[in-house]
């Protein structure tokens, strides 16, 4: 029984060792600006998206684009032998949720106020190798 959870755990382990993430927290971007950008490189080729996000107008391309190259060094740094190129790594995962709100007042006609929201966001990126390639 020992070794049956054993081998378990190894393979869970070489699953995990085929992703690597990178987190972006509190860029000071609206959400719903930054997923316009991710909507353009989520399930696609690393090399691809690298590409897109480099020619892309956007400000928050910049960011995801740095992003995008930290979670790649990730996953080089847990597969030290594998070759990028070979392993045809994707973007699995992209997701953008809100972050923290920094609410200011802005005076307003007749005494009155208007709040500002000046929103942020948190920035998940899930890159990993392929396995299911021309099988």
């Amino acid at each position: 029984m020992g070794s049956r959870k054993k081998q378990m755990a190894d393979a869970i382990k070489e699953g995990k060792k085929q992703i690597a993430f990178a987190k972006l927290n509190n860029c000071p971007t609206s959400p719903r600006k930054m997923r316009l950008v991710a909507d353009l490189v989520r399930g696609e080729r690393v090399e691809k998206a690298l590409s897109i996000l480099k020619f892309s107008q956007k400000e928050a391309s910049s960011k995801l684009e740095k992003l995008l190259l930290s979670a790649i060094a990730n996953w080089q740094s847990k597969n030290e032998e594998a070759n990028i190129e070979e392993a045809e790594l994707i973007v699995q995962e992209i997701r953008v949720d809100g972050g923290a709100m920094l609410k200011r007042l802005r005076p307003a006609p007749q005494g009155r106020a208007h709040r500002i929201r000046k929103r942020s966001n948190h920035v998940t990126i899930v890159v990993g190798a392929n396995n299911n390639t021309q099988s």
